[in-house]
């Protein structure tokens, strides 16, 4: 005799359990989608939890990196991976921070295209996405509708936890409506592997040509693959990433701000001027964030460059009335 449900015959346990494996086959296919093309869906997966499949990318580049114990080093290869977390860190701090998120200067469209597209190899996600959380974190900023407050979640998932998560996997157009209509912006964003997939092999090629021609540099493909990427991005990861996490714990607050931003003069060092975060939380408005003359800030000294050039106009200075407050 069939057990019936309202009507309907009810699914048998066998049946029950082959439709489960199937949705969760089906989520996991989507979540290997998604490595690809961000716009796939998988609204399955619980979105305040470590997604470990999406995550895995992420977390085979940082053991790719001890695969310096077989390549070797070179002088190329670290030069190689020095200037490229460099110029990196560079189209983050002043475009997708001083610039995507906070508007404060102006630049033409190609200039745009450019610094975006090497922020994009950055493998932080595309200048949308980063825009569009950092701009939540501002207007939430360690209260528990910030998603990297170290007060809240700790040390660990507000350096690298909260980024793996489903729910900030999403990028919030409605946070970036003064952007969200550039289309190669929005393609950047939905193919956020396309450029460091490109700058990969790009390195690759170039080890195995001068290992071809130029022997006596002491390179190979392999070696400037692991230096020039692996090692460089992961290290930039983990220098951009300490702005949420140390920053917020570490420091000295000459303002009196409403979240717990500090300034540290070595993490200004090691991430062109960020590290003077609590300046920055205190007036976001400026493209300069190390205030005095003695507060380094090797991203303003660089846009004031390409201000000489006439790549960059209408940068924001700090206004006189910041400068000169100092609440404790």
């Amino acid at each position: 005799m069939e057990d019936y449900e309202f009507g309907t015959p009810a699914l048998t346990r066998r049946q029950r359990k082959i439709a489960t494996k199937s949705d969760r086959t089906r989520a996991q296919w989507n979540v290997l989608c998604q490595w690809f093309d961000t716009d796939v869906s998988a609204e399955d997966r619980e979105p305040d939890r470590i997604d470990w499949l999406r995550a895995l990318p992420f977390l085979g580049m940082h053991a790719g990196c001890l695969a310096v114990i077989w390549v070797g080093t070179s002088p190329v290869a670290l030069g190689v991976a020095i200037a490229l977390y460099a110029i990196r860190m560079f189209a983050i701090t002043a475009f997708y921070h001083r610039y995507f998120s906070h508007r404060t200067f102006r630049t033409s469209r190609a200039v745009q295209f450019l610094f975006a597209l090497i922020g994009a190899s950055s493998v932080q996600r595309g200048p949308l996405w980063w825009a569009a959380h950092h701009r939540h974190h501002h207007r939430h900023s360690d209260t528990e509708a910030d998603p990297h407050s170290p007060g809240h979640r700790g040390f660990l998932w507000s350096h690298i936890g909260w980024f793996l998560t489903p729910r900030n996997f999403r990028t919030d157009l409605a946070r970036v409506p003064d952007f969200a209509g550039f289309p190669e912006l929005r393609w950047l964003d939905r193919y956020d592997i396309a450029v460091p997939a490109v700058l990969a092999v790009g390195l690759f090629a170039l080890g195995a040509l001068l290992e071809r021609t130029a022997p006596a540099l002491g390179t190979s493909g392999a070696q400037m693959l692991v230096w020039g990427f692996l090692v460089s991005t992961v290290v930039l990861f983990h220098a951009t990433f300490t702005i949420n996490s140390l920053a917020h714990r570490f420091g000295s607050r000459p303002y009196a701000t409403r979240d717990d931003s500090r300034n540290n003069a070595l993490l200004a060092l090691i991430t062109f001027g960020e590290g003077w975060h609590n300046n920055h939380h205190f007036f976001p408005g400026t493209a300069r964030q190390g205030f005095r003359w003695w507060e380094i800030d090797l991203t303003w000294y660089l846009l004031n460059v390409l201000a000489a050039f006439g790549l960059v106009r209408d940068m924001k200075p700090v206004p006189a009335w910041v400068a000169a407050k100092k609440d404790r």
